[in-house]
């Protein structure tokens, strides 16, 4: 028997008919789908120290299951002692089946964990991307708050085959992500 994670097998199942009908599409093929999830963690402090990516790249692979890699900066910044290829954030992008699981522990585990929690904003890029700014990465489980000594944030870009941000906003409403109830313009 194959495995399949549980929000894949809901978006074959569920969530193209009720795309399928919501836009009245003529072929599954039109209908959005996830094409990939990308974390991104920007570590400004490790100008100075440079230990802080080290650390911060085995902490996004224990988050996202799957190994992290540095990412440097492109140019000089004199302001900022900032060289070039100089090591300043991590990043690690998943597809699927651990696309899906890390979207399942998103939303079931890591989202109800933050402190006054009120929903995601509905902000999309005009292609039916979308980006989850989270503050404090210690509310993923995989994290031991007692072994970290520096709280970071991280981006998380949902990246879709949504032609116009309003298919983008249905897929993700339908995979489970609590938007806040606000309409759209």
């Amino acid at each position: 028997m194959d495995y399949k994670p549980n929000l894949q097998r809901k978006y074959q199942e569920e969530i193209i008919p009720a795309l399928q009908k919501e836009f009245n599409y003529k072929s599954v093929m039109q209908v959005p789908r996830l094409s990939k999830i990308v974390l991104n963690q920007g570590v400004g402090q490790a100008v100075s120290d440079k230990k802080l990516v080290d650390v911060a790249q085995e902490e996004l692979s224990l988050i996202a299951g799957q190994k992290a890699v540095q990412t440097v900066a492109t140019k000089d910044i004199s302001n900022f002692k900032l060289r070039r290829k100089m090591p300043i954030g991590v990043k690690v992008t998943l597809r699927r089946d651990r696309m899906y699981e890390f979207l399942e522990r998103l939303i079931n585990v890591a989202l109800p964990r933050i402190r006054d929690f009120k929903g995601v904003s509905t902000r999309f890029d005009g292609k039916g991307n979308y980006t989850l700014g989270i503050t404090e990465h210690i509310i993923f489980p995989e994290i031991d708050i007692d072994k970290i000594n520096k709280i970071l944030g991280m981006e998380i870009t949902f990246v879709t085959t949504a032609r116009t941000d309003e298919e983008g906003y249905a897929l993700l409403r339908e995979f489970g992500l609590p938007f806040k109830d606000i309409k759209r313009n």
